[in-house]
This record gives C-alpha cells, sequence and structure tokens, in this order.
C-alpha cells in the first residue's frame, strides 16, 4: 500500500435545515452503516446533532441548511455535523439536572460517544463525534 492511501471511506450529505431533513439524516446514516454495530449510536448521535443544528442556529433559519460527514475506518466512525453558525455561542455539553427541558443533547451524545469535539469558524460549529471500533456498545476504551 501507498504510504499516502488511506483505507478510510468518507460520506457527505447537504440538507436544507428543516425539521424533516433529521429523519433523512437518520436514514442516509443507518443506509451507510448497514450492518455495523455502531449503527444505532451512530444515527442517534446524527439525530441529535442535526436536530441541535436546525433548531440553535441559522441552519434552521429561511434558507439554511447542514451539512453531514460520515468517515469509516477499520478503527472509527466519525460523525460531523457542520451548522450555520449565527449564534453568538459555540455547542457545549452542559450537564442539567433530570428536569430540565433543554440543554441535555450534547451531553448524550458525550455519553454515547467515545470523542466529542467542536470547532469554530467564521461560518459556523462542526461538532464531531467517535465511536470507537475496538469497544463495547456505549463504553468508553480503557
Amino acid at each position: 500500500m501507498h504510504e499516502y492511501t488511506s483505507t478510510a471511506r468518507v460520506w457527505g450529505l447537504t440538507c436544507p435545515g428543516f425539521p424533516e431533513e433529521v429523519s433523512r439524516a437518520r436514514r442516509w446514516t443507518r443506509d451507510i452503516l448497514c450492518g455495523s454495530p455502531l449503527a444505532e449510536d451512530a444515527e442517534l448521535i446524527v439525530s441529535e446533532l442535526s436536530a441541535n443544528a436546525i433548531l440553535h442556529t441559522a441552519s434552521g433559519r429561511e434558507a439554511g441548511s447542514f451539512h453531514l460527514a460520515l468517515a469509516v475506518s477499520s478503527q472509527v466512525v466519525a460523525l460531523s455535523v457542520t451548522d450555520a453558525g449565527g449564534v453568538g455561542t459555540a455547542p457545549k455539553v452542559e450537564h442539567q439536572d433530570q428536569e430540565a427541558e433543554h440543554g441535555r443533547g450534547l451531553g448524550m451524545v458525550s455519553a454515547i460517544a467515545h470523542r466529542v469535539v467542536v470547532h469554530d469558524s467564521d461560518g459556523g460549529h462542526t461538532v464531531t463525534a467517535e465511536l470507537f471500533t475496538d469497544t463495547h456498545r456505549g463504553g468508553h476504551p480503557c
């Protein structure tokens, strides 16, 4: 194998910022990861990140959109959702009490994923969740 050749496969999808696009994002993820033991976790993560983009950023406003990227290798499944920004603060994991109606989504994502990274740019935010393939479902590596 050539040193610059990658065995990772990458897919991308841009969706308009409509609520019904969350189910499209879930289906797209499920279809790509068909047969993977990580498919259900990945589908849940994409659903939460897509919904957050629509509800909390300019992605959900008129003519808004969000972009999904899915990278799969033998070691990791990486799911990224990039929103259109338009808010003063970046997404962050918050630990809310059980009575809270909002603010628990990224906490749930961080509990499922092995690593969650938020990148800011002038045009929006990208939240990437990684699921490692060599651990058990929902478990974190040692």
